[in-house]
């Protein structure tokens, strides 16, 4: 088959550019012939206010990438779009409903001349905004199918558009890291992290106030909306000196160093749909401890290699937490490396098959 993938590849950063691209490599690797059409300018700074770019790619980059897309130029679109017509099978990667006027415009260059897919990380937002439904309504109507990570998000994808909804697990696209020296079950840390872009929906102001006395914690990743309101409730909360703040975009060598540091992971979402960070943990072999929301529960062996407590509940999370470090070690001898193969391979003939 010839496919095109449009999403966000290098120079832009973050899971989602990292998806992009393995899954260019992955498609490319069984045996398609695959174009990557990605953004030059995907959105105005002020929608997204933190760094949209990085230097360094995190992985390898698909080559020949094309990076001609612009929100500044709704003609280019159309003319991209008229370029894809000759594809068995273009694949739009939504991480954003602001993507979705580019899309359409994309929609009306091919001309149904080619099978479209719409792969949406999240159908709608953790915090929506008034138009997107209407965005998301008016894209999932006009492609040939579309792919999601979870049942939840199929039964909403289903309420907005019209078209065949394909189900799969996100299979890993992790950036490349070096493994540093983790402790041992005897050298404990005392400490805690809490890793990646901080926004309400995660619950960092939960963990914070779920944080036993005398564990420390370490967040890094960049604030969303300014760090003001998180340094004001950790000195309500006397927590000064054991919560350290890293803000801003964690490049990938410094991964490793992190993870190492800490005992576990920390994901006290309020609400998820399919993440990562799990086997992100895993891969440097540290447990998690999570809440009961999107595919956490499904991600790790509760009471094995990780435990669960209930999103926005302080109480539980704290129970959570004390009950790791009754014996930490424990959990951490049973993390293993997750087995990534199979979960593309069933990712790729969803992908294939959607829409059909």
């Amino acid at each position: 088959m010839r496919i095109a993938l449009v999403g966000p590849a290098f120079p832009y950063k973050g899971g989602g550019a990292q998806h992009t691209t393995e899954l260019a490599h992955r498609l490319r690797a069984a045996g398609h012939e695959v174009v990557l059409e990605s953004w030059k300018e995907q959105y105005p700074k002020f929608l997204y206010p933190g760094q949209q770019t990085i230097d360094v790619p995190e992985g390898e980059v698909f080559p020949g990438t094309r990076r001609e897309l612009s929100w500044r130029r709704p003609d280019g679109w159309y003319r991209t779009g008229r370029r894809l017509r000759s594809c068995d099978l273009v694949v739009f990667a939504v991480l954003s409903s602001v993507q979705v006027p580019a899309y359409l415009g994309l929609l009306r260059g091919i001309g149904g001349r080619a099978r479209t897919v719409a792969l949406c990380h999240n159908v709608l937002p953790h915090e929506p905004k008034p138009y997107d439904r209407p965005l998301m309504r008016a894209l999932l109507k006009r492609v040939d199918g579309v792919l999601v990570h979870s049942e939840q998000q199929a039964e909403l994808a289903r309420l907005l558009g019209g078209a065949p909804v394909a189900v799969a697990d996100l299979p890993a696209h992790l950036p490349v890291t070096r493994r540093a020296e983790a402790p041992s079950p005897e050298g404990v840390r005392g400490r805690l992290l809490f890793f990646g872009i901080v926004r309400p929906y995660k619950g960092l102001d939960v963990l914070l106030r779920a944080l036993p006395e005398g564990v420390g914690l370490t967040v890094a990743g960049e604030f969303w909306g300014g760090l003001d309101e998180t340094r004001a409730l950790i000195g309500e909360l006397g927590l000064a000196e054991r919560v350290e703040l890293l803000p801003g975009y964690v490049p990938a060598e410094r991964i490793g160093g992190l993870f190492a540091a800490c005992d576990a992971l920390v994901l006290p979402y309020r609400s998820a749909t399919a993440s990562q960070n799990v086997l992100m943990a895993f891969e440097h072999g540290v447990p998690v401890i999570a809440t009961r929301v999107g595919s956490f529960p499904s991600q790790l062996r509760e009471g094995v290699d990780g435990l669960l407590a209930d999103p926005g509940d302080v109480t539980s999370l704290r129970e959570a937490i004390t009950a790791f470090y009754r014996d930490p070690g424990r959990l951490r001898a049973e993390v293993r490396s997750p087995d990534h193969g199979p979960v593309w391979e069933a990712y790729l003939r969803a992908l294939k098959g959607a829409g059909r």
